[in-house]
Formats: C-alpha cells, structure tokens, sequence
C-alpha cells in the first residue's frame, strides 16, 4: 500500500529562475527568500524523505473539459516560456514518468465523478509551474503533472485530491505532492510593474489580498485546512491562483477538512509584481494526516 509522506504549496514565481545578480538587482540588493527556501526543501525534505515519485498540481496548465494527468514514461526536451522568455529560456529537463500512477489518477477521478484524462502524447507541452520546480527539487524521482481546470470549481480540486489520495494507496509509491502556485495573484499594471519587483510584501496588489493571504498562510501554520476551505468564498475575489485549486486538490489527498498537518514556512510571504507568493511545506504527523489518524 503506498503512502503520501509530504505535501508542499510552493512558488514557481518566475523570479527564481533568473540569476542571482538579477534577483538581486530586482529585490533592493537582497536574495529573494523563494530561492533558499527551495534548495532546503530539496535538501532538508525530499533528501531524507526519497519519495518514489512527486505529483506537480501545476497552475499554469490550463485545461477546460477534464482535469489532465501527463501518463508519460519519460519526458525530456528544453521549455521556452511564452509568457517571459526573457527569463526561462530553453530551459532543460528531463524526468522519468509513473504512468501507472498517472492513469490510476485517472481512474478514481472519473470514478468518483470528475472527468480526469490521462495522457502520453509525446507533444504535450510543459509548462514552467513543473519545470521551474524540476530545476531545483528532482533528483530522480518520478513526477507526475496534473492540469488545473479553469471550469473547476473548489469541489472539482477537492474530488481531484481525493482521487490522487486513493490512487496512491492502492499503488506501492511513496509520493509527495506539490501545490505549484500562488496565493492571491493579480499583478499590478505594466506601466506599474517596475515600481513594486521588489519581494517585500507592502507591493502586494492591494492590503485586503495581503491580509487575506496572511490570514491562510497562518491556518495552514497552525493546521486548521478546514477553515481554507470553509472560507474559499470569503478568499475568491482576491483571485488566487488557478482559483486556488492547487491547494484544494493538494489538501484533499490528505484527508481536505479533517486534514491536521501543520505547516512550516520555507521561504518569507512575497511580492511577485503584485502576487503573494510562499512556500509551506506539511509532512505527514506520526498519528497519520486527520485528527482520527487515518489515511488521507
């Protein structure tokens, strides 16, 4: 029977791939946090974890009919980003793919009542939600993409979860699951935007986001992912990303409302050009993911 050992909400802030003299010049002199924060959760947890595979919530692959599962045996090739080339050019990757688990995703979504697809085309894009985590956190593990449906509502990413949490212990994987993605995240106007690059907090798009941001980030803190998801309505007109779908789908694997882990802060809360970005890490407590201590 396999098992969830770990679950992050991590940044890809596009940021954290430019080189450090940049991600300097552009944060007042100073690194910004993201880039720390990921190399210790690549040494202090997935190192001492050795999951068998990660599974990426990724929010930059937008699907309307289904959520889409990558199935493939091996990916490898270099990501361009159309959305700022500038700074992810052809970047490289190569992974190995689990596409029994891709495809027993599948099966428990559409058997649970959400259209779930799985897919090996060789042509399927990549997008840089996975590559910019693949860039610091692989070291050989098998990964698994997994589409946001931007139809979706919170209870489709809740039925996603539950399907990747089931599909986990039927298999033998030891897996984590990654939440790729932002918090609120609308960006400030392009004649705007070089007036708040800087990480610093106070150039978040505007207070109410911020404190709607910390307000989650302190749940997620003291393991209260009842309340994040009783609150969605309350969260949705600051626009998280991908409606926040990472996360919903990333907390339901481990049991959603009566999930009781504890986050821990790998990086600062951040400005990216007007987004809130943060990375959360939440292992798996001795007890088991739920307050009755049984499986997510």
């Amino acid at each position: 029977m396999g098992e969830i050992v770990g679950v992050g909400l991590v940044s890809h802030a596009p940021t954290i791939m430019f080189d450090e003299p940049t991600r300097r010049e552009l944060n007042e002199g100073k690194e910004i946090s993201l880039v720390p924060g990921l190399r210790r959760l690549r040494s202090d947890v997935l190192g001492r974890l050795r999951p068998d595979t990660v599974v990426i919530l990724d929010t930059h692959w937008f699907t309307t009919v289904e959520h889409v599962v990558s199935a493939h045996e091996h990916r490898a090739g270099k990501m361009t980003s159309s959305e700022l080339p500038r700074g992810m050019k052809q970047v490289p990757y190569s992974y190995p793919g689990d596409p029994e688990l891709a495809r027993l995703i599948a099966e428990h979504g559409n058997a649970l009542g959400t259209p779930t697809h799985p897919e090996d085309d060789p042509h399927l894009p990549v997008y840089y939600a996975t590559v910019n985590l693949v860039t610091y956190l692989h070291e050989g593990e098998r990964i698994v993409s997994i589409s946001i449906v931007q139809t979706g509502e919170d209870d489709d990413f809740l039925t996603l979860g539950r399907a990747i949490g089931a599909a986990v212990e039927e298999s033998d994987r030891r897996v984590v699951v990654l939440a790729s993605g932002g918090l609120s995240h609308t960006f400030h106007r392009l004649k705007d935007l070089s007036d708040h690059e800087a990480s610093d907090p106070q150039h978040i798009i505007t207070p109410e986001a911020r404190q709607a941001d910390e307000e989650r980030i302190a749940w997620m803190e003291s393991g209260d992912h009842a309340r994040i998801i009783d609150e969605m309505d309350a969260y949705h007109p600051h626009n998280p990303e991908g409606g926040f779908g990472h996360y919903l789908a990333m907390v339901a694997a481990v049991g959603g409302r009566d999930c009781t882990a504890a986050g821990e802060r790998f990086s600062d809360y951040e400005n990216a050009t007007g987004t809130g970005q943060v990375h959360v890490w939440f292992e798996r407590p001795g007890g088991g993911w739920t307050a009755e201590g049984g499986p997510g």
